[in-house]
């Protein structure tokens, strides 16, 4: 359990370091967070719902900070070009995610060509709830294969920690960036305490 702790760590570290320097990425992720949580506990009661904040926007406020203002020349707080950052990243990096991004928005469309989804909803169902349950099986999904994937291309360790990481992102990312929007008011575009402890974890791992 220690040894999966301290690669979960070590996880959440590169993902902080390599990827969240702007604070408006932060500040994104901060809304994703408290979006998310709101997902998790409208999961138990309205499924549908829980998938339709979870992906409209929890998701797109999260990636819109990654796509659009964080810096991807060369980061030389850590030494690496953003290429080899891509290349190494343990999740999904930005060419994963547009394929994910674009499965999830052509998804619907599976509606017009069968209704019913292949049997699965009837005519009871509103468009509103067959999209969202299959936004739902597509999140659950997403989150399945690239687990099962990194057991192939790495370690089931690793897979299983990466999926932990995903799991608990919200309430990490909810107390790790709650000051970013403050931060970001006062005119600070980029978090200046990344360089101050950038490295401080083994090449072990990576987000």
């Amino acid at each position: 359990m220690k040894e999966i702790l301290r690669a979960l760590e070590i996880q959440r570290w590169d993902d902080h370091r390599y990827y969240h320097h702007s604070r408006v990425n932060q500040s994104l992720h901060f809304l994703s967070a408290t979006s998310f949580l709101a997902s998790y506990a409208l999961l138990f009661v309205y499924p549908v719902a829980a998938a339709l904040l979870g992906w409209v926007v929890a998701m797109w406020s999260r990636q819109i900070g990654h796509f659009f203002f964080e810096p991807k020349g060369y980061d030389h707080v850590n030494q690496a070009t953003h290429e080899h950052k891509e290349e190494i990243k343990v999740g999904y990096n930005l060419r994963r995610k547009v394929v994910l991004l674009s499965i999830w928005a052509a998804s619907p469309l599976a509606l017009l060509a069968d209704p019913t989804f292949m049997g699965v909803f009837d005519a009871t169902h509103s468009a509103i709830h067959k999209i969202g349950m299959i936004w739902l099986v597509l999140g659950i999904g997403g989150l399945l294969f690239r687990t099962m994937h990194l057991f192939f291309i790495r370690d089931v360790q690793t897979g299983l920690v990466w999926m932990l990481k995903i799991l608990t992102d919200p309430f990490h990312d909810l107390k790790l960036y709650c000051k970013a929007p403050l931060a970001l008011m006062r005119g600070e575009l980029i978090d200046p305490t990344i360089k101050n402890v950038a490295g401080s974890f083994p090449e072990e791992s990576r987000a």
